[in-house]
């Protein structure tokens, strides 16, 4: 075991000799009243300070003695800023990036051919401050227009596995096991309905996140955050808080704890009230079945305009707290390192999707599981109930469905959806597929065919599934150009028919803005309550429930003006 003596030099950076001074003065004060000076290194210590590092700020604040290392650190940045020409932060940076191109030059040696300009003139484009934008913009169409187009045949494919072979043999297997009604009513048109109505979506999500993945691996990610950083400045943030607003196109859970890179507490705050209007990947079920039924082939455009207007309501809603409640006249700077290009590998593409698919099926097989049941069970009670609507569900629903009134979608079963949806997006869908589809399952089983017949059946149309999907992969990648003929409009899903004979195409425009935009999930409030407390996750909960029922509004009211109900 080797003894650190304390004799031994360290390794130090010479930050100047006005940096140093206030340095030497703030470790001796660490080390005369602070007892924490035993765990950390005073000279880090009082660097950290000089950075107004906010975690060592908050760990020293209740310490004894920490109010009189805080006083002497606060009047050392003032004093340092006043004689620094860049101030304090930018001095010690400029100092560690000295240190580092010093040590570079002696360690490496330069190549003797310059390095390829072909990376830098892509990057003059693609990092453009008007033609940067552009190209996201475009880029992020594509996206959307490969996941609900390349999706689509999977979709189908699972919708019709599930309705049929499944529902049926779980059906078989319940009547030889005499189970009593309610029991087959539970599985049937409770756990099966509910879990397998959103486990279609799947297809939909690995479209997704194999792209994101592939737009991270090859290095444009960093370009976008470098385009958007001129937006994150207009709305009073640092162009680091891009990373969580991206990573809650995925998940507002992780995306809010990235939030702790950042050094400012009011700015994790303002990016945490953001993160969750990037719609996350348990909203997109709901935007595919609602736009499929709807739009057609046309519902790519549908999903990108969704994405783009939550991109737009946080600019506005950022805006707006940078400028009121949470309001700074500090400036905000952004430096990263752009990684070269590079040819996406595909174990990381696997990594990248599998890692969010198995949360995804996880989040299926436990919260939606668990909220089938009990969206099942106050569908069925009380005992007796005529219908329906006559259900404690139905009767809930009911009294929240007046408020939706001027939005067009106040009928009770969209009114439930909603409030089931504060537990995870994704129920909206498994509750619609409860209340519509679990009543049609006795038309889904079929009687005379055999469990082989049944696989053979699953095998063609993955087969047909995958062959339509590449033409459709093939179809977005040349536009303009029709390569296959089109033999057939794509099967709707049995939800996807039901709404449309519940919703018009301007009401169901208005219930995927609310969707988009109300209330986090539990799992996400949660979180910021975790981070912040409970006051920013009432705030966050209030305003963009708030937001949602008026945009809404405001698309269901403007869209009658036109005659579009």
């Amino acid at each position: 075991m080797k003894v650190v003596t304390s004799n031994q030099r360290y390794f130090e950076i010479d930050y100047g000799d006005q940096i140093e001074t206030e340095i030497d003065h703030l470790k001796s004060l660490i080390r005369k009243h602070l007892k924490i000076a035993n765990e950390y290194d005073p000279r880090w210590l009082a660097i950290k300070l000089l950075e107004g590092e906010q975690e060592i700020v908050d760990r020293i604040k209740p310490l004894q003695g920490g109010g009189i290392v805080l006083e002497a650190a606060s009047a050392s940045i003032t004093k340092l800023n006043e004689l620094l020409p860049k101030g304090i932060e930018i001095a010690i940076v400029d100092r560690r990036y000295g240190f580092i191109s010093q040590l570079v030059e002696k360690v490496l040696q330069a190549p003797t051919e310059p390095s390829s300009p072909f990376s830098e003139r892509i990057d003059q484009v693609v990092t453009h401050p008007f033609l940067g934008v552009l190209i996201f913009l475009a880029v992020m169409y594509l996206v959307f227009q490969l996941v609900a187009n390349v999706s689509t045949p999977y979709l189908d494919w699972i919708d019709g596995v599930v309705r049929g072979p499944v529902t049926s043999w779980i059906a078989r297997l319940l009547d030889l096991l005499r189970s009593p009604p309610w029991l087959e009513s539970l599985i049937l048109d409770g756990i099966i309905a509910g879990v397998g109505g959103v486990l279609v979506f799947v297809p939909g999500l690995v479209v997704l996140f194999f792209f994101i993945g592939l737009l991270e691996d090859s290095g444009y990610m960093a370009r976008a955050a470098v385009v958007m950083d001129r937006l994150m400045k207009f709305i009073g943030l640092r162009g680091k808080s891009f990373v969580s607003l991206v990573l809650g196109f995925g998940c507002a859970v992780p995306a809010i704890y990235a939030t702790r890179t950042l050094r400012n507490r009011r700015d994790r705050i303002l990016t945490t009230l953001l993160v969750p209007l990037m719609s996350c990947s348990g909203r997109l079920p709901v935007f595919v079945i609602f736009s499929l039924a709807f739009f057609g082939r046309q519902a790519n455009y549908a999903i990108w305009g969704l994405y783009a207007l939550g991109v737009i309501v946080a600019a506005i809603a950022g805006l707006v707290f940078s400028r009121t409640i949470l309001k700074t006249d500090e400036e905000s700077t952004f430096v990263i390192e752009l990684p070269a290009y590079s040819m996406p590998r595909l174990k990381n593409l696997w990594l990248h999707i599998y890692l969010r698919i198995g949360q995804f099926i996880r989040h299926a097989g436990t919260v939606i599981l668990a909220a089938s049941v009990v969206i099942w069970i106050f569908l069925n009670l009380p005992i007796g109930a005529s219908s329906l609507q006559g259900s404690w569900f139905g009767r809930i629903s009911n009294v929240i469905a007046p408020v939706f009134q001027p939005a067009g979608f106040d009928s009770w079963e969209s009114s439930g959806a909603l409030v089931t949806g504060f537990v995870a997006k994704e129920v909206v869908v498994s509750t619609m597929s409860q209340i519509y589809v679990g009543e049609e399952r006795g038309e889904e089983i079929q009687e005379g065919y055999s469990f082989t017949e049944d696989l053979w059946d699953i095998a063609v149309g993955f087969y047909n599934a995958t062959i339509d999907s590449g033409k459709e992969l093939i179809e977005v990648l040349t536009p303009g150009l029709t390569v296959f003929e089109t033999e057939e409009e794509t099967e709707d899903t049995a939800l996807s028919e039901a709404l449309q004979d519940v919703f018009s195409p301007l009401s169901a425009v208005a219930f995927l803005v609310f969707v988009l935009l109300y209330v986090p999930c539990v799992a996400t409030l949660a979180t910021i309550r975790g981070e912040f407390g409970w006051k920013w996750a009432a705030f966050a909960a209030v305003y963009q429930t708030g937001a949602a029922w008026i945009i809404a509004v405001i698309v269901y009211q403007i869209g009658r003006l036109f005659g579009y109900a």
